[in-house]
């Protein structure tokens, strides 16, 4: 049986994080839960995952993650900016080592004159923040376990270099 690429992702970030005994936390916007659910798909989440925001709405980005609602009417939700202060809101309100932020656009109709399947996540840590652009294609379910994919690849990516 060939191995599953997503499951060896989660398997190294559980790894890393345990093995470092860092924490992580999670503020989800297109992907309405589904890094977190990855996440806890295998046993042991709990030595390691704090928690997880799905602030879908613009109204729960502002008031659950501290983010300037100046900031997304300028930027919008969909935008790096948005992913990054997701990110360091999320990181900063529960005190943990690395935050993983995504917002994005799934369609079916393009929004704030976004494209559909344009997804922006960011990673942030008492180092920095990185972040990066994406866009998926596919249908709208389709995008959804591609964005969180690529959010978990790129998390792992970033803490790869820095623990």
């Amino acid at each position: 049986m060939e191995p599953d690429p997503l499951k060896e992702i989660i398997r190294e970030i559980h790894s890393i994080f345990k093995t470092a005994g860092l924490r992580l936390s999670i503020a989800e916007s297109c992907t309405g839960g589904l890094i977190s659910h990855l996440i806890t798909s295998l046993p042991g989440a709990s030595l390691f995952f704090d928690s997880s925001v799905v602030s879908y709405s613009t109204e729960s980005k502002i008031k659950l993650l501290g983010i300037r609602s100046s900031l997304i009417k300028k930027y919008g939700a969909v935008s790096e900016e948005t992913a990054i202060a997701m990110a360091r809101g999320v990181r900063s309100k529960r005190a943990t080592d690395f935050s993983l932020s995504i917002t994005g656009n799934l369609g079916p109709e393009p929004m704030e004159g976004k494209k559909i399947g344009l997804v922006y996540m960011a990673v942030d840590w008492k180092a920095g923040t990185e972040s990066r652009g994406m866009i998926y294609d596919g249908e709208r379910e389709e995008i959804k376990l591609k964005a969180a994919t690529g959010a978990l690849h790129f998390l792992l990516e970033v803490v790869r270099v820095w623990v």
